[in-house]
């Protein structure tokens, strides 16, 4: 089984500094090179006998006759590596990120342990998104199939809509519970148990399995007095939790805010904070590229001793396959209001490309993944140029936050243009036109990215060490 390690970030529309829900994450898998596509999934209707079955852990279920049109980034090896669609908007402007990995400690699992062949991550997406009207509609339909099928990991799901934000840990084999993030808030999980005090009086902003307070009445199950709190009830605190992952759920609420104080190890950071200032999306950008820049973890800086730059587990890596914010507009028609901004590279390095999602397909370079090497695919080529800049990170990291602090600019006045034109297009014709405009997006990324590319090459030519100076005509 695949085994993730992601971040993810959700920022409320009143936090958002275009008043946008966006939800974000970095898909974090065990090997550096497990090649990705970005793909359109065409909507189905009226067709029977549909069904999928996993590659991996031999789940399998009957499909509806019906699906939504959705975008996905999943595996190009599926057969191998199970489908893993990842992230993607639906027709109804529904975007879904899938999965944040989630641990659950032995006291709860002995009383529901993982269901060997229920619904994973790999096929998550796939039986959700195409089939779900809103991000509530979607923390209930996957509730139920949790309950139907069992879940043999821990695992947390983001959701959004134009209105709100979910963010779903399904903790045992058949238990979960659902938070709505507040509009004015920013949350941050790291791979731990997250959601923190539970008010089931409020089905606003909590949903829960059915018999989760029974279960852990019964089995004795909840450590504190006053308070029925889900990291607490459910969670680990483990050294992979105080050097893995809780670092990253600090550092990255430091970034949103610097006078946030805590030490970097403590179990109960908060999952959600009220935003102390409209957050972009470039400052999500940023923190999902972060390697604790101006402290002494970070293992690209010069201020720590070399156990500190070591210590905690950066948040952007190497092994990011992709990186997503999934943005859900409300000051445009519905047609018009779904844009992906994926990464695919790593988002250290590389840029965030807005995508609108009512298209008919993605661009060749993107859907079209080799398994091998392939400098014409948009995911070879991405990972290609972050290693180039990380491999002489003090001479190149300067010209490279130019390069990117440019394109998000153009990406600004592009989206804004794109709106522009699209005014009076419907149906058919607008999705003609935005699938267009995409790719003109990608092809000024690249010949951007190929500039640059080529002035690294020629600086690292003449950073060679297999140099020797004495006279010109020697």
């Amino acid at each position: 089984m695949k085994d993730d390690a992601c971040t993810s970030i959700m920022v409320g529309k009143k936090a958002a500094m275009e008043g946008f829900t966006m939800i974000a994450r970095n898909d974090d898998t065990f090997s550096p090179l497990e090649p990705q596509k970005f793909v359109v999934n065409e909507a189905v209707h009226g067709q029977k006998g549909r069904h999928i079955k996993s590659w991996l852990n031999g789940f399998e279920m009957d499909l509806p006759e019906d699906a939504y049109r959705y975008t996905a980034v999943p595996n190009v090896n599926y057969k191998e590596k199970g489908y893993y669609e990842e992230s993607g908007i639906n027709e109804k402007n529904v975007a879904m990120s899938a999965t944040e990995s989630t641990y659950s400690n032995e006291c709860v699992l002995a009383f529901d342990p993982l269901v060997e062949d229920g619904l994973d991550e790999d096929c998550i997406v796939n039986v959700v998104l195409p089939y779900v009207d809103s991000a509530r509609h979607a923390v209930r339909f996957l509730g139920k199939l949790i309950k139907k099928y069992g879940s043999p990991a821990g695992n947390s799901v983001l959701f959004s809509d134009k209105d709100e934000i979910w963010y779903m840990e399904i903790v045992t084999g058949h238990h979960w519970v659902a938070q709505r993030i507040p509009d004015d808030c920013v949350a941050v999980a790291p791979n731990r148990v997250s959601i923190q005090a539970v008010d089931f009086n409020d089905n606003e902003y909590f949903m829960w399995s059915e018999g989760i307070r029974e279960f852990v009445e019964k089995y004795k199950l909840n450590p504190d007095f006053d308070q029925w709190n889900v990291r607490h009830i459910f969670g680990t605190y483990s050294e992979q939790d105080r050097h893995y992952n809780t670092p990253r759920r600090w550092y990255a609420h430091k970034r949103f805010d610097p006078s946030f104080d805590c030490d970097p190890q403590d179990p109960d950071i908060p999952f959600i904070r009220k935003a102390t200032h409209k957050i972009s999306r470039e400052e999500i950008e940023a923190v999902l590229g972060s390697h604790y820049q101006d402290t002494v973890y970070d293992p690209l800086g010069k201020l720590g001793s070399e156990s500190e730059k070591y210590r905690y587990r950066p948040i952007g890596l190497n092994r990011t396959q992709n990186a997503h914010i999934l943005q859900i507009r409300d000051d445009v028609e519905a047609d018009l209001a779904g844009v992906m901004w994926l990464c695919i590279g790593g988002p250290t390095f590389t840029p965030f490309v807005p995508f609108f999602t009512n298209i008919n397909d993605t661009d060749p370079s993107y859907n079209n993944t080799s398994f091998e090497y392939n400098a014409n695919d948009a995911w070879w080529f991405y990972k290609s140029f972050a290693a180039l800049v990380e491999s002489h990170y003090s001479q190149f990291v300067q010209k490279d936050v130019k390069y990117l602090e440019e394109l998000n600019r153009y990406y600004r006045s592009r989206v804004a243009k794109i709106i522009k034109q699209a005014q009076n297009k419907t149906g058919k014709k607008l999705t003609k036109f935005l699938t267009k405009a995409n790719q003109e997006t990608v092809a000024h990324t690249k010949a951007d990215t190929d500039k640059l590319w080529g002035e690294l090459f020629k600086d690292s030519i003449m950073m060679s060490k297999l140099t020797f100076k004495m006279d010109k005509n020697l």
